[in-house]
């Protein structure tokens, strides 16, 4: 295709609230690098990361929980943001064009990537950008990865929003898991069980064969048992103590004490979300009394990105889009998300390409 001068998308201008997001028609189409594929977005999920990034969320000023909606000037885990920044950390496309002397996926492959995007150092070995927020994602019709970070599901049965629906939620849910080490026979919990990544951990958690037991709005039980789940905890509910191996966490909050409890001798506690605050209070007693580990997650190896993949493109399992929005309309898409109404994830659609 002949690539345009300029594209449309949103420009994250300044740390903030929806206000911070501003549609423009004359963003610079950009050029892909030596090492980098310029990919023509087909479809961008919404997700906990681009909002808690827009907030500045993940500043150590803000300790409440993300529906609050505080916000802090001093950035996230890598510090203070560059803006204007693209956001969109979900990312569905295809390859248009590669950047000088770069071995890549085929043009017209439809790719992913992951989310967090291993970038490992002699000084940090668990070290990682992420896409939409080191650089820019996918809230524009146009965005450069690199080639490294690039996994082709052409073959896939998925549809392009299904695939933009996966990276975040699934990625971050095999991570999870992986670390946790679940694997068949394994009784595992999960919290926030009907948000995207919920939903994916249980999918994930029951391929494997392990016993899943979701922890949700008592309205949302029935997608969390469609997914895999064979019992479902109304959210607020006393948890049973010492009864799993494995807890897989988005939520935190003031009913952390209880995940810890509930998990037998021995067992794994795996987190990588905290929508409920933060800011916990602990028994560490009960932890290593019991010889309990906590595992916390962001870095993600490529082998488990790789694992995913092949889960995707066999078609061995599919997210629960509920609903789909103009790429304009990010802002209702994300008070959406936010109010919790829908299970599974929600997906945003950018404008066409003129030919």
């Amino acid at each position: 295709m002949t690539l345009p001068e300029q594209m449309s998308g949103i420009l994250l201008v300044a740390h903030g609230g929806p206000e911070a997001l501003v549609w423009s028609d004359t963003i610079a189409v950009p050029r892909p690098k030596c090492g980098e594929a310029l990919i023509r977005v087909a479809a961008a999920g919404v997700n906990n990361t681009d909002i808690n990034t827009r907030t500045g969320w993940y500043s150590p000023d803000v300790s409440g929980p993300t529906e609050e909606g505080a916000t802090a000037e001093s950035g996230g885990w890598a510090g203070a943001l560059e803006f204007p920044r693209i956001q969109g950390a979900d990312l569905c496309g295809h390859v248009v064009a590669l950047g000088e002397d770069t071995v890549g996926p085929a043009l017209g492959a439809r790719v992913i990537c992951p989310t967090n995007q291993a970038r490992p150092t002699a000084d940090n070995p668990f070290g990682f950008v992420a896409i939409g927020s080191e650089y820019d994602g996918a809230f524009a019709q146009f965005c450069c990865v690199s080639v490294d970070q690039l996994y082709d599901v052409t073959t896939s049965p998925l549809s392009d929003i299904e695939l933009a629906a996966m990276p975040c939620a699934f990625g971050t849910a095999a991570n999870l898991l992986s670390r946790a080490g679940a694997s068949a026979g394994s009784r595992i919990l999960i919290t926030g069980a009907s948000g995207g990544v919920g939903l994916a951990a249980v999918a994930l958690a029951k391929a494997l064969g392990a016993t899943v037991t979701g922890i949700c709005a008592a309205t949302k039980s029935g997608a969390v048992g469609k997914a895999g789940a064979e019992a479902t905890i109304a959210r607020g509910e006393p948890l049973p103590k010492d009864s799993f191996d494995i807890v897989i966490d988005v939520v935190g909050g003031p009913g952390w004490m209880g995940l810890i409890d509930s998990l037998r001798p021995g067992g794994h506690y795996a987190v990588s979300g905290a929508i409920a605050g933060p800011m916990v209070e602990a028994d560490l007693r009960r932890i290593y009394l019991r010889d309990i580990t906590l595992h916390g997650c962001t870095y993600q190896p490529p082998e488990v990105f790789a694992a995913l993949v092949l889960m995707i493109n066999a078609g061995q399992v599919r997210p629960l889009v509920s609903k789909t929005y103009p790429l304009r309309e990010i802002g209702t898409a994300q008070a959406d998300f936010m109010s919790k109404t829908y299970p599974g994830k929600l997906v945003l659609i950018p404008p066409e390409i003129p030919q």
